[in-house]
C-alpha cells in the first residue's frame, strides 16, 4: 500500500517539475502575497490632510491649530481665510478634514466664555472618518482642560487639591495597534486555502481531461491509496508555505510568535486537511478544470477573505452570516493563528477550534471519497 500511494505521490511530483509555473504558483505567489497585502492592507490612520480655516489669527487660535498637528493624527496641508475653500479641498481629495476658528474665538477664551470652533470630516471614508472625529474630539477636550487650569492658575485657584478621575489605559496583545499584527495572521489563512483548494480541486479533473481516470480505476490502486497519494505532494508543499509565511511575518514585519508553536502546527495541519478535502470534494464533482477553478475560488477564496474575520470582526456581520460562517475553516484557524501569535495561547486555549477542524476535515474527507465513489459507478 505505502508503495502504490508513493508511486501516486511521485508522478505528482512529476507533474509539478514539468511545469515551472505551477511550482511557482505553489511556492512563489504566497510569498509575493503575503508582502502585497501586507503592504497594501492597512488600518492605521495617521497623517488625516487638514485644512484649517483661521479667521480669528490670535495666539489662542494658532496653539489650537498646533494640538492638531503636534497630534500626528492630523497633517495641515492647507491653510484659507474663507470657508467656502472647504467645499472645495473636500471634492479635490486635498483634505479629509477641516478646522474653522471664527473671529472672536480668543477674544471668548480671556473673557472666561465658551469659544466655538467648527470641525467638519470627510465620510466618504468611514474608517478614517471615525477615527478623526475620535481624535478631534479628544484633542479638543485636552485643549479645553488646559485653558482652564491656565484659567484657574491666574485666580489663584489650585486644582490640584480637587478630586477627580484620572484614567490609566493599557492595550493588551498589540500595544502599538499595528494592522500588520492584526492582518499577517489571518493572511496565513487566506493564501493557505488559495493554495490547498485551488490546486487539489484540479487534480482529478486533471486526470479525467488527460484521460487517464479509466487507467487508474482499472489499475491495483485502491481509492482510498489514490486519493492520498494525490494528496501528499500538496499537504508537503502547504507545510513548506506554513513554514516561509511563519518566518516572513516574524522576520520581515515583526509579528511576534508568543504562543505554542505545536498548537500552530496542530492546527495547520488539521486545516490543511480541511483545506484538502473541500478541493477533492470539488474536484469529484466539476465537469472541467475551468469550473474547478471557478468552484474553488467561490469555496476557498471569498470566504476566506470575507467569513473568517480576517478583515473584520465577524460579530460585525448580520447574524445569519456569522452561522454560515461557522460551516467554513477558515474562521477557526484564523482564531487559532492570532490567538497563538498574539496572545500567547496553547492547547487548552485553542482546542474548541483544534476540535472543530478535525470534523470539518474528516467530514470533506469523507464525503469526496463518497462522492468519487459515485461518480466511477
Amino acid at each position: 500500500m505505502i508503495r502504490r500511494i508513493g508511486a501516486v505521490a511521485r508522478i505528482e511530483f512529476i507533474h509539478l517539475l514539468r511545469d515551472p509555473r505551477m511550482l511557482a504558483i505553489v511556492l512563489v505567489m504566497p510569498v509575493i502575497q503575503l508582502l502585497l497585502f501586507a503592504y497594501a492592507i492597512s488600518f492605521d490612520v495617521r497623517n488625516i490632510p487638514m485644512i484649517v480655516v483661521d479667521t480669528d489669527h490670535t495666539p489662542a487660535s494658532r496653539q489650537y491649530v498646533e494640538a492638531f498637528s503636534a497630534s500626528g493624527l492630523f497633517d495641515v496641508v492647507e491653510r484659507s481665510d474663507s470657508a467656502s475653500d472647504v467645499d472645495a479641498a473636500f471634492m479635490t481629495n486635498n483634505a479629509r478634514a477641516a478646522l474653522i476658528i471664527p473671529a472672536g474665538f480668543g477674544d471668548a477664551l480671556a473673557r472666561g466664555d465658551q469659544a466655538q470652533a467648527a470641525i467638519l470630516v470627510d465620510g466618504s471614508q468611514p474608517n478614517a472618518a471615525r477615527v478623526a472625529r475620535a481624535a478631534a474630539m479628544a484633542l479638543t477636550q485636552l485643549y479645553g482642560k488646559q485653558i482652564a487650569v491656565a484659567w484657574a492658575a491666574d485666580q489663584g485657584v489650585d486644582l490640584s487639591a480637587i478630586g477627580g478621575l484620572e484614567p490609566r489605559l493599557r492595550t493588551w496583545y498589540n500595544p502599538d495597534m499595528r494592522s500588520s499584527d492584526f492582518l499577517i495572521p489571518g493572511l496565513m489563512v487566506v493564501i493557505l486555502m488559495i493554495v490547498t483548494v485551488q490546486q487539489t480541486a484540479v487534480t482529478l479533473v486533471r486526470e479525467r481531461t488527460l484521460g487517464t481516470a479509466e487507467q487508474l480505476t482499472v489499475s491495483p490502486l485502491r481509492r482510498g491509496e489514490l486519493m492520498l497519494g494525490k494528496l501528499a505532494p500538496w499537504t508537503l508543499l502547504a507545510f513548506v508555505d506554513i513554514a516561509v509565511i511563519t518566518a516572513l511575518s516574524m522576520g520581515v514585519f515583526g509579528v511576534p510568535m508568543r504562543g505554542s508553536i505545536a498548537a500552530l502546527a496542530a492546527g495547520a495541519v488539521l486545516f490543511v486537511l480541511a483545506g484538502l478535502g473541500m478541493g477533492l470534494m470539488i474536484s469529484a464533482v466539476a465537469p472541467s478544470l475551468d469550473v474547478a477553478n471557478l468552484a474553488a475560488l467561490l469555496a476557498a477564496f471569498l470566504p476566506a477573505f470575507l467569513l473568517s474575520g480576517f478583515a473584520f470582526p465577524l460579530s460585525q456581520i448580520p447574524t445569519i452570516l456569522q452561522w454560515f460562517a461557522k460551516i467554513f475553516p477558515g474562521q477557526y484557524m484564523v482564531t487559532i493563528s492570532r490567538d497563538v501569535f498574539l496572545k500567547g495561547a496553547s492547547f487548552p486555549q485553542v482546542w474548541p477550534s483544534l476540535v472543530a477542524l478535525a470534523v470539518f476535515a474528516t467530514i470533506t474527507l469523507g464525503v469526496s471519497s463518497v462522492l468519487y465513489r459515485r461518480r466511477e459507478s
